[in-house]
């Protein structure tokens, strides 16, 4: 079994904010997984378009693919994965001599592909 794979490493968004679009694009095919990413509004559903978008051009490259490139209405999108990346701690002066830690969240993203005949 061929999986078509991409990732985005460290993506400047958390892993919560992205998993809300990953979640409601797993399993359906890749041209309708951009089309309905296209008309989200949150920020990471841009991020998880170029990913799937990468992940389409992997599968059509017919170097990789010994011979034969695959047309983008017969991927699905088996595999989306957000995982939490490095946290950058920065620190906030609060009253009394006190601080808290902010954390500025990043993720990777990881998109596999499968084609339809192999599911």
């Amino acid at each position: 079994m061929s999986q078509f794979k991409a990732h985005h490493k460290n993506a400047h968004i958390s892993a919560q904010k992205v998993r809300l679009v990953a979640d409601m694009v797993r399993g359906m095919y890749a041209d309708e997984a951009l089309d309905t990413l296209k008309y989200q509004p949150q920020r990471g559903a841009r991020m998880l378009e170029k990913v799937i978008k990468s992940a389409v051009g992997n599968a059509q490259d017919p170097d990789q693919n010994s011979g034969r490139g695959f047309r983008i209405e017969e991927l699905v999108v088996t595999d989306v994965r957000v995982d939490g990346g490095p946290m950058f701690k920065r620190i906030r002066p609060r009253a009394r001599g006190m601080a808290f830690m902010i954390k500025k969240r990043s993720s990777h993203i990881h998109v596999g592909l499968t084609h339809i005949d192999e599911i």
